[in-house]
């Protein structure tokens, strides 16, 4: 009797019901978002046809390098330039090129900024998208000599330059290599200056270190996105520092508007036209 007692309770355990889940966020993966600033679910597909902005709060998302050209430049008009850099590792730091090796598989990038000509409705310009995916956009040796291939570029076809920057400074593993190309991009630039052209900066979430101590801040024309954290160093690192309480919404696009070094900030559904606008005027 006890041994059928504990086959029936068996049976009973085996015909339980499968709870369905209740929460609206046990959706089928991948066709779905979770906005990070308000929590809202947004369906995939609209939330990239709204240029991967939130369509509840207005969150920017951070943008790969590929999906930022798509949405700037006129269709098929990319064409990047085929320089085949390779990184070195100057201080045989332990892991960087097989780090780097994987992020170029994935990524299907050779590094941190992808850099070539296209149009923005119809108009010619050279660009340099930074990928916050690749190391955190962080400036090596590579991404270096491809924004100043880029300078010199734009100089020799006498095209607008445009750079989206994105970016948590220097590449450590490269040391003062990495540090040399603050000054070689920033001479770059002023040689583009110096010949008349026309620079246009956007600055997106993050753009930090020597990439804002460098070409993002150098521009003509300083483009933002809403609520992009711009700075050298972070608000941590600054307030330890100084041993001060930092002003509300320090080192934000809408207080560096507020402070000078930003001339607009600009909704990124509006970026085309605004970039389109700006190279119209200043021709």
């Amino acid at each position: 009797m006890l041994f059928r007692s504990v086959i029936d309770k068996l049976k009973k355990r085996g015909k339980k019901k499968i709870r369905q889940p209740e929460n609206k966020s046990d959706i089928p993966i991948g066709k779905w978002v979770k906005c990070e600033k308000c929590g809202e679910i947004l369906y995939k597909e609209d939330f990239h046809k709204n240029h991967s902005v939130c369509m509840s709060c207005g969150h920017h998302f951070r943008l790969s390098a590929r999906r930022r050209i798509w949405q700037t430049l006129d269709e098929n008009s990319f064409e990047a330039f085929d320089l085949h850099l390779k990184t070195v590792n100057p201080l045989e730091m332990e892991d960087y090129m097989s780090k780097l090796k994987g992020l170029q598989e994935k990524l299907g990038m050779d590094d941190a900024v992808v850099c070539g000509t296209g149009k923005i409705n119809g108009e010619k310009v050279v660009i340099c998208v930074m990928d916050g995916n690749f190391l955190m956009g962080s400036m090596g040796s590579v991404v270096g000599e491809k924004i100043t291939y880029s300078i010199e570029q734009a100089i020799e076809q006498k095209l607008p330059l445009i750079i989206f920057s994105v970016s948590g400074g220097a590449r450590m593993q490269e040391g003062i290599i990495s540090l040399m190309q603050m000054a070689k991009t920033s001479s770059a630039i002023a040689k583009l200056n110096k010949a008349g052209g026309l620079f246009i900066s956007v600055l997106t979430d993050p753009t930090y270190g020597g990439v804002t101590a460098s070409f993002a801040s150098l521009g003509d024309i300083i483009l933002a996105e809403p609520n992009a954290m711009i700075g050298f160093a972070g608000k941590r690192v600054i307030k330890q520092t100084i041993g001060e309480e930092l002003p509300e919404g320090f080192q934000t696009a809408e207080f560096l508007l507020e402070h000078g070094f930003v001339d607009k900030i600009v909704e990124r559904k509006e970026m085309k036209e605004t970039l389109y606008k700006l190279i119209k005027f200043n021709q």
